[in-house]
């Protein structure tokens, strides 16, 4: 079937804003974009009018909790408080959600329960609705890291939230077994902070036991993701060959060159931490220490930017107080509170969120042979990036050329 689209404005981060056009998707991907007025209407089987309204490439959002959520009030981040099918249906209406916002794609930041494998499958057997989805697994670290918290004396793992593991060999094997179920990236605790109760100082691995599970995973083709907040440890990553930097508060320009050299992907995710501060955070007393963090992000994540580091989207949506669905919220903190250029942010959100998908020639840009995964927006996101961030502008998704929902 060929679909055009006319009096659309298209808006991508390598062509820029491309008013009054008309693209035309034939089957799964788009065959052509042009000025308005070059189209035989008779040649196609169905005209769809955008009357202004925006088209651009489907986002992706790369730091994904598929079963974080809470219980009416009770926060479940680990997913222990309900049944695997529980937390598998929970997943399907979070990734339903992400794509509905205009998130065509997703990858895993860990998960319950082995559940994000079966979500994957799910949506590609067209099982259920969701976004393209990179499914990850339980999260690492070692024996008494922030994630470990029941009393030793209740004698009881929570192997279903996470893997515990101590020592190169135990971390080997633990990433094989995974990679088994059907994990296809690895997502490690290597410190503390940034929203967790151990200290952003504390390392949670040794650099054995981190280049193991890196080792592993990249001689299986998977890849390693990992919750990083000091220095020491996000040197010490990137110096391994980590894929994805999440977090990374202490970043600095030596890091910030070596990751620009390597290729390494980096996930700032700043959104949760100060919607945290804002509704909870001077309760608990955690306001200055974010807001010390955040200023500093100001400061280097433009930086990161301006030298070309690979930044994608992001964040612990399903934590306390931060329900899933706010996703396109996250675009303005960095154009808004931070000074980057509303193109600059689209462009993490889709190419580069393209190629951490794995499809850097497929998606990501409105051209020609391109895959058809595009967003309908009412109204220009580089007049006022924030109509991204409410759902009611997101007038029709598309995925491999089909009107999703």
């Amino acid at each position: 079937m060929r679909t055009a689209f006319v009096h659309a404005h298209v808006l991508d981060a390598v062509h820029g804003p491309r008013p009054a056009s008309t693209v035309v998707i034939d089957g799964s991907r788009i065959e052509s974009v042009g000025a308005d007025g070059s189209l035989d209407a008779s040649s196609v089987d169905e005209v769809v009018d955008l009357a202004g309204r925006t088209l651009m490439p489907g986002m992706v959002t790369s730091h994904f909790h598929s079963t974080y959520h809470e219980l009416g009030s009770t926060p479940d981040p680990l997913g222990l408080d309900a049944p695997p099918v529980y937390q598998g249906l929970i997943g399907a209406r979070n990734l339903r959600t992400a794509l509905r916002c205009g998130f065509t794609g997703a990858i895993s930041a860990g998960a319950a329960c082995d559940v994000d494998a079966s979500l994957a499958k799910g949506i590609a057997d067209g099982v259920i609705e969701g976004p393209r989805f990179i499914p990850g697994g339980r999260e690492f670290s070692t024996t008494g890291h922030s994630n470990d918290t029941a009393p030793w004396y209740w004698q009881l793992g929570a192997s279903g939230g996470i893997q515990l593991c101590d020592g190169p060999e135990e971390f080997r094997k633990k990433v094989r077994e995974e990679i088994k179920r059907g994990a296809r990236v690895i997502k490690v605790f290597l410190t503390g902070g940034h929203g967790t109760l151990a200290p952003r100082n504390r390392t949670e691995l040794t650099r054995d036991e981190f280049a193991a599970v890196i080792e592993t995973a990249h001689s299986r083709g998977v890849m390693v993701r990992a919750h990083i907040v000091n220095r020491y440890a996000l040197g010490m990553a990137l110096d391994l060959g980590i894929d994805i930097v999440d977090h990374g508060d202490e970043l600095d320009d030596e890091c910030i060159a070596q990751m620009v050299e390597q290729g390494t992907f980096y996930v700032p995710s700043v959104y949760f931490p100060k919607h945290f501060a804002a509704t909870l955070g001077a309760g608990l007393g955690f306001t200055e220490g974010i807001a010390e963090d955040l200023r500093y992000a100001a400061e280097v994540l433009p930086r990161a930017n301006a030298a070309g580091v690979k930044l994608v989207l992001g964040d612990d949506y399903g934590a306390v107080g931060f329900p899933h669905g706010m996703y396109g919220k996250e675009l303005a903190i960095y154009v808004d509170d931070m000074g980057i250029a509303p193109l600059d942010v689209i462009r993490w959100a889709t190419v580069h969120g393209a190629d951490l998908l794995g499809q850097p020639d497929e998606l990501g840009v409105v051209e020609a042979g391109r895959l058809a995964d595009l967003v309908v927006v009412d109204g220009d996101p580089l007049a006022d990036i924030s109509v991204l961030g409410e759902p009611a502008n997101i007038k029709a998704v598309y995925k491999d050329g089909k009107l999703t929902g």
